[in-house]
């Protein structure tokens, strides 16, 4: 999981600050702050000096800070603070980026977003990390390090921004400064149930005779009666029959239809399992009590190929232990393991879910009651894209000649489990892969690189000669080997790469269905899940596709970005989002931070709601089940506040309640949702 172009973020609680970085007068504008894309105006708000702020509507629009000489050494501070108030009637996402020389927004730099809440003031604050914490291998730390570590001591700029608006804003920005350094913390700090020891707060599990108690009294009540056993919309029009899930637009709108017949709008949840490991090498100081060693780890399928195929755990030599699986075991006793899977079908139920998403424990799907997807990938043996980066691994090259057969014998392997469950929707292929890489990397690749030989064969074609290409692109290549994509494309050249993104993708995508298809034909072809996207990828992936895939991290979507002139023609679905809070111990937000769970709870309700009112989606997936280890998982150290329950398995109230009210909505609202007009924009 990724968000799109942010990177990861949180709010932490306030400090007082050591100095202020931008004097701020009501009748100057700071010396050295440019603007980029913004219009900026000095003001006094609630008797603070301060600047307002108009952000266009482009990528990216920001008011940009520079040291008025060398560089910044913001080594003996912990932070850096600014406080924004918002106008306007609805939140605004604003973000804040702190850079070390070369940063790309991805690169050499730390970011960290907020929402803006409507006509008050909001703290956008992001905690240091200078890679020399004695915590490590978990993102966020007690001692308050938040994202990427950086050289404090260089640093060359900061700036406020928004992240792709899909309307013009004004925001009032104050009081940019630096935050003390947190008080040292004392071991251990993880408690015997895996909580953070040095806190307090609502709900926090004290004995074991508490989780009885919470087991017995929790309640149950679904949520809706359902139309058909599949959970098809009872009182929405039947519809024919066939046996299998399927799509179908039904008076301007996207639905999925039951293998009954009925409209299917799919709220889902991921990672449906508990079994996610921290580890303890080098760190057993970090713990007050250890469980036993996790040895029965159970990733659902897939999951294990994903994690060897795209990322080196950084951790998971020594001793790997689950916390969460020990409460479980605490709460349930002997046959913990068939009831907690009961018990979580009935939440489902009862918070207004009905699907389980993907990654999800084997056992959960073979089992369930509930309507689900699974996953799929080509085989790990295709060669990649030897020029071409990626976050999570370098994109496969379709145009290897092994790729088809690789890939057919891959996905045939993750199949054949579901290819004859009604209950399995269908399949995604592949998660956040890099297409990022595809117009760039093939010509950045060796020249053998098969890629790249079929991508100078389709300019050959276009130009015919190396002199037409180089003239038409502004180029100045002295042979076929030696063609790089310049650094600012004309126009001429991005045609011929969006023609080249196409053809590679539609290549990938019609590989990965043939596949599906021939060994579980009955079932959807879902995407691939695009985190990071080309339009012409995406536009691929729509032509072949049953479902386009998406996982998008950001406070709701835009409805105008998939209909009217950017409508796809194919019904699209979430297939990721979260949001998360510092207030109940745990140490990082996630992807998208709120500031407390009451917040959390209502931008749960506020995207959820921006998708069943936009007639292009057939539903979203919540990311994901239970809270990620307070010490990171093993994979890649998240330790991510975006569980529907805590470690102890304690459903969080808030978020469960508000995702009770908003699913109990989400049929009648699909159903009315403008089918022409392009409505329902998401809250900025």
């Amino acid at each position: 999981m990724r968000l799109i172009l942010i990177v990861a973020c949180a709010l932490m609680a306030g400090s007082l600050y050591a100095e202020v970085v931008v004097p701020m007068s009501p009748d100057s504008l700071p010396s050295n702050m440019a603007m980029n894309n913004t219009a900026v105006t000095p003001t006094t708000q609630d008797k603070r000096a301060a600047i307002q702020v108009r952000f266009h509507r482009v990528d990216w629009p920001n008011v940009f800070f520079t040291p008025a000489d060398g560089v910044w050494d913001w080594s003996s501070s912990g932070g850096l603070a600014v406080d924004i108030y918002n106008p306007e009637g609805k939140p605004v996402v604003a973000a804040m980026r702190v850079d070390n020389a070369g940063a790309d927004g991805s690169n050499n730099c730390s970011a960290v977003e907020v929402p803006a809440q409507p006509r008050k003031w909001t703290t956008l604050a992001l905690r240091f990390s200078d890679g020399q914490s004695p915590f490590w291998g978990m993102r966020g730390t007690p001692d308050g390090g938040m994202g990427r570590p950086l050289d404090l001591t260089k640093i060359t700029a900061f700036q406020v921004y928004l992240p792709k608006p899909g309307q013009e804003h004004t925001l009032v920005l104050s009081n940019f400064r630096l935050l003390d350094k947190a008080s040292k913390i004392t071991m251990p700090f993880v408690d015997r149930f895996g909580q953070y020891r040095h806190a307090s707060w609502p709900g926090k599990v004290k004995t074991e005779q508490e989780l009885i108690i919470r087991r017995d009294r929790e309640p149950l009540t679904p949520l809706r009666s359902d139309g058909d056993r599949y959970g098809g919309w009872a009182d929405g029009p039947k519809l024919q029959a066939t046996g299998w899930f399927r799509t179908e637009k039904v008076d301007g709108r996207w639905w999925l239809v039951t293998p009954e017949g009925r409209l299917f709008f799919s709220i889902g949840v991921n990672c449906v399992y508990n079994w996610e490991p921290t580890f303890t090498e080098k760190r057993e100081s970090w713990f007050e009590w250890l469980p036993e060693e996790d040895s029965e780890f159970k990733p659902a399928l897939g999951y294990t190929s994903w994690v060897h195929s795209m990322a080196e755990p950084i951790g998971g030599k020594g001793r790997t232990i689950g916390f969460y699986r020990a409460n479980l075991i605490r709460k349930y006793g002997s046959g913990w393991e068939s009831a907690w899977r009961e018990r979580s079908y009935a939440r489902l139920r009862a918070w207004g879910f009905n699907t389980i998403g993907n990654w999800s424990d084997q056992e959960v799907l073979k089992q369930s009651p509930l309507p689900f997807v699974a996953t799929a990938y080509p085989a790990n043996e295709s060669r990649v894209i030897e020029g071409g980066g990626g976050y999570w691994g370098k994109m496969k090259d379709v145009f290897d000649p092994q790729f088809p057969a690789l890939t057919d014998a891959s996905i045939a392997g993750y199949v054949k489990e579901h290819a004859s469950n009604r209950m399995c929707i269908g399949y995604f292929v592949d998660n956040e892969i890099a297409w990022d890489a595809v117009e760039r990397g093939a010509l950045a690749s060796p020249p053998d690189q098969p890629c790249r030989i079929e991508m100078v064969r389709q300019l050959k074609a276009t130009h015919g000669t190396l002199e037409a290409l180089n003239r038409a692109w502004g180029t100045s290549a002295a042979s076929w080997d030696g063609l790089r994509v310049p650094a600012e494309p004309n126009d001429a050249c991005r045609k011929d790469l969006d023609a080249w993104v196409y053809s590679f993708a539609h290549r990938y995508f019609e590989v990965a269905r043939d596949a599906l298809k021939r060994h579980a034909p009955h079932q959807l072809y879902l995407g691939c899940r695009f985190a990071w996207s080309h339009p012409q990828a995406i536009r691929a992936c729509a032509d072949v596709a049953d479902v386009v895939s998406f996982n998008i991290y950001r406070h709701g979507v835009n409805c105008e970005d998939w209909t009217g002139k950017n409508d796809l023609g194919k019904p699209l679905i979430i297939g990721e989002f979260h949001f998360g809070a510092l207030d109940r111990g745990m140490l990082h937000t996630g992807l998208v931070a709120t500031a407390s769970q009451k917040e959390r709870a209502a931008a749960f309700k506020a995207y959820v709601r921006s998708v069943a009112g936009c007639p292009s989606f057939v539903g979203c997936h919540w990311f994901e089940y239970a809270d990620e280890p307070l010490t990171g998982r093993v994979l890649d150290g998240e330790n991510y506040n975006i569980g529907l329950v805590d470690v102890t398995d304690t459903p969080y109230p808030e978020l469960t309640k508000a995702a009770r009210e908003v699913n109990a909505e989400v049929y009648t609202r699909h159903a009315k949702a403008a089918a022409s007009l392009g409505s329902g924009s998401s809250p900025e």
